[in-house]
């Protein structure tokens, strides 16, 4: 395929994932403009984000498996076309149950979406170009926290909730119309991105434990993230804003970096980032009072976990025991699970033991991932063959051939 047809259409890919990520969470931002014109609590507007993220979990592996045979250009047109028709009818919707059913359409796109975009960006480039590829598709998504939700929330605050999500609608049909036209309408088990290029189901098993984990520990503290930097570390409200945004540049930084290192150290790539959350969440619990260090966790926080699941997307393309959707559908579910089981754990704590509890929580729960992930290469199910022994001929000498 052309470079620069591939390279279009993979920043394509990339603003479908910038799309998907500012979509589900830009409710956070707009809850009391939402509530208020609807005539719900903010509580209910929250359960936007919960429910979407719930639908996800739920049917990310059936639904993927129930599209196995669909060819991932026609797939991701129809999901993109989900994602445009009802994100224009969450902006026009008259009540809460009909946002409410828009929003589960386009988390049953997502659903999919996710398991399908990581092969089909891999197979745009050859093998040694695959990781670069894939955090190119993550910066995307790592964007979304910091320049999709800010402006929209800043759109909706100033000219009413509905536009933000109108604008989206526009982006996700420009998406749709550059996939259609440049992506590859390749059938499915054709490109080598289809397997993966190690398969190993004992190693996959650990990767999507090692994500749930990490996972886990990454929203147990960064969830919570906001009180811990005002209660514990002093922080006036003005200044989380900048904080994020500094945490947000970090996270680019860590895609720009696992691009560089996830394709040739793969599992050690995964290691390393796990246990540098590990030790700076532990780092923000113990030290957390003085804000530089605040300031300097919360930042390389937000660089390891972009760095983790970036590294995780060009994992799953290795070590897939059957096909590469079916896997990322597992590993996507494993991201989800993680995230809400996180967030679920730090508000317990929150309530019960503080802010700082949190980061605590975080730190252990890496480490759990931390051992895990070391344990890998024992766990491995795929072993090398034996070298073939040499032939010998009649004459006691070995067989030329």
């Amino acid at each position: 395929m052309n470079r620069t047809r591939a390279s279009v259409a993979l920043a394509a890919l990339s603003l479908g994932a910038f799309l998907y990520v500012t979509i589900e969470t830009l409710p956070i931002g707009l809850l009391a403009a939402m509530a208020g014109d609807l005539g719900v609590t903010q509580s209910s507007v929250g359960l936007l984000v919960t429910a979407y993220g719930f639908v996800v979990v739920v049917c990310t592996v059936p639904l993927t498996r129930l599209t196995a045979a669909w060819p991932r250009r026609r797939l991701l047109g129809v999901l993109l076309a989900v994602v445009a028709v009802s994100t224009a009818l969450s902006a026009l919707a008259m009540n809460y149950p009909s946002l409410l059913a828009a929003r589960v359409a386009i988390a049953l796109s997502q659903s999919v979406f996710w398991a399908v975009v990581t092969p089909a960006a891999a197979g745009l480039f050859p093998p040694r170009l695959r990781g670069r590829a894939l955090s190119v598709v993550f910066a995307g998504s790592s964007a979304a926290p910091l320049v999709g939700v800010p402006l929209g929330t800043w759109l909706g605050q100033r000219f009413g909730w509905r536009l933000p999500f109108l604008a989206l609608a526009v982006v996700a049909v420009v998406v749709l119309v550059v996939v259609l036209a440049l992506l590859p309408e390749t059938p499915r088990g054709e490109s080598s991105a289809d397997r993966g290029s190690a398969p190993d189901a004992g190693r996959y098993r650990v990767l999507v434990a090692g994500i749930a984990l990490t996972m886990a520990g990454a929203f147990a503290a960064f969830t919570y993230v906001d009180p811990f930097l005002t209660e514990v570390s002093g922080f006036d409200a003005s200044a989380l804003g900048p904080i994020l945004l500094l945490r947000g540049a970090a996270g680019l930084l860590g895609v720009l970096v696992a691009g560089l290192v996830a394709a040739r150290w793969g599992w050690q790539s995964f290691l390393v980032t796990a246990v540098l959350q590990a030790v700076t969440l532990a780092a923000q619990f113990a030290f957390g009072t003085d804000q530089l260090t605040a300031v300097v966790t919360t930042a390389v926080a937000g660089f390891a976990l972009s760095t983790f699941t970036s590294v995780s997307g060009v994992r799953v393309l290795e070590v897939a025991p059957a096909s590469t959707d079916m896997a990322a559908a597992g590993t996507s579910t494993a991201f989800n699970v993680g995230i809400t089981g996180g967030a679920l754990l730090g508000s317990s704590l929150l309530t019960s033991a503080g802010p700082r509890s949190t980061a605590l929580a975080g730190a252990a729960l890496t480490v759990v991932a931390a051992f895990v992930i070391l344990a890998e290469p024992r766990l491995a199910t795929a072993r090398r063959r034996p070298a073939p022994v040499p032939a010998l001929t009649p004459s006691g000498g070995h067989d030329a051939a």
